[in-house]
């Protein structure tokens, strides 16, 4: 009997093999076709970007028409739905931030139909945050959203994760799967990064904390938006450095504030954490997972549908509450002295870079919290020195108010305004004296 038994264990390990290696290929294509999506750049037409970009850029340029209607009746949604459904009474933030959708709907509508006052109408007003972001984020979203089908939803997550925990975990205290939304976010763009982990942080994959940790800490803007930040402030001539000085100093940055407070205090408890991975098992390990998550995956066309739904979620939030978030923050920017008052606490700081008049533009680097863009507007006649700085500072600071911090508002992800705000001046603040010695090393070396 028990030779029987063993016999047929021995007859059926091979076809059980056999289905696990066809699993595996299958994962592995459908993971390969997110892949392309997500991380190869393409050039089409003399523009270099990811395909999601090139797919969202046809749309909003070739099909405008459809692309305004679109994104007109997705604002909408975002601006009544609240109140159709009563949730904007859950909270004092769900209910400014209900009213700040219904405002970034008419401004919406305003800058369309032209009636804005002609000083709301100056390219760096209302066209730049409908055109630049209103309109490309919102559309963005929901078509990255489709692809993001192939990328997490068919175990590559689970896969990585295994090889990449030990770099992961001892750098950012988070697991391994998070490189993924890490590599999404400089190559695509912060809202693309935060479609990838909302979703996984939902299913209780990540922690609190690890989640806030990869919403605040990898969530940049993308690198093609870092060569409009270089060619505005002059600094294409020094390109390389400036791109991998500040991918090194912004995810040094995040590996300090994951070990302070207001991170380092939050819960560390994941609902359903990947298993720890087995000593020298590390391939089967990986495999199993990425197996065990394609079997239980529905089918593509559900999920694909599952998470158009999602981001069409998101992108009713987000695209309202960029455009009238960031068009308060660029009036308080132009006509009161507010961000001016927020610069002083960046002054010592600027103080310590040892660069002359670098404490006078306090108040610019600071408004960078209202738009990462506006450093780069205000700044573009300054010394090399602090052009340099603001340009890394903006993007290594990664949160501002017209764009990532209402797309992490817009996740299930718990997050506080206040605590938002201290870790923007936190990571401000280490930006600010990194990016100082990095120059010098950059002077020093000849690479800029």
């Amino acid at each position: 009997m028990t030779l029987q038994g063993d016999v047929q264990v021995k007859s059926l390990s091979p076809k059980v093999a056999q289905s696990d290696t066809w699993i595996l290929i299958k994962l592995f294509l459908y993971s390969l076709i997110g892949i392309v999506f997500f991380f190869v750049s393409i050039d089409i037409g003399g523009k270099e970007t990811i395909l999601l970009d090139h797919i969202a850029g046809f749309v909003t340029q070739q099909l405008r028409p459809i692309a305004i209607t679109s994104i007109l009746l997705i604002m909408a949604f975002g601006a009544f739905y609240p109140y159709i459904t009563g949730t904007f009474r859950n909270s004092l933030s769900a209910q400014i931030f209900s009213v700040f959708k219904v405002i970034g709907l008419i401004l919406a509508i305003l800058y369309l139909t032209e009636m804005a006052p002609a000083w709301a109408m100056k390219p760096d007003m209302l066209p730049f945050l409908f055109e630049k972001l209103a309109l490309s984020v919102g559309l963005l979203i929901p078509v990255g959203a489709i692809a993001l089908t192939f990328l997490i939803g068919f175990g590559l997550l689970e896969f990585i994760s295994v090889f990449m925990e030990k770099l992961m975990r001892p750098l950012f205290r988070t697991p391994g799967s998070s490189a993924i939304d890490a590599v999404a976010s400089f190559v695509g763009s912060y809202s693309i990064g935060l479609l990838i982990t909302d979703r996984v942080f939902r299913q209780g994959q990540y922690s609190h904390r690890e989640a806030v940790v990869i919403a605040t800490g990898f969530s940049t803007v993308s690198a093609t938006f870092m060569i409009i930040v270089a060619k505005t402030l002059g600094l294409m001539g020094s390109w390389n450095f400036f791109f991998w000085s500040t991918f090194i100093i912004t995810f040094v940055v995040t590996t300090i504030t994951v070990y302070l407070p207001p991170i380092s205090l939050l819960d560390n408890t994941a609902k359903s954490p990947l298993p720890e991975t087995p000593k020298n098992e590390k391939w089967r390990h990986a495999t199993r997972l990425g197996v065990s998550q394609y079997r239980s995956s529905p089918n593509v066309f559900k999920m694909m549908w599952l998470n158009f739904r999602d981001g069409l979620r998101m992108s009713s939030i987000v695209a309202p509450s960029i455009l009238a978030i960031g068009f308060t923050g660029l009036i308080l920017s132009k006509y009161t002295p507010l961000f001016d008052w927020i610069g002083v606490v960046l002054k010592p700081f600027l103080w310590m870079t040892g660069f002359d008049e670098a404490t006078t533009h306090s108040g610019a680097i600071a408004s960078g919290l209202a738009e990462m863009f506006l450093p780069a507007i205000l700044l573009t006649d300054a010394e090399l020195p602090i052009r340099y700085i603001a340009a890394v500072t903006s993007i290594s600071s990664i949160l501002f108010f017209s764009g990532s911090i209402p797309c992490i508002l817009a996740t299930k992800i718990p997050l506080k305004i206040w605590q938002i705000v201290l870790i923007w001046f936190i990571r401000t603040v280490l930006t600010i004296l990194l990016a100082s010695i990095a120059f010098r090393l950059g002077i020093a070396m000849g690479w800029i």
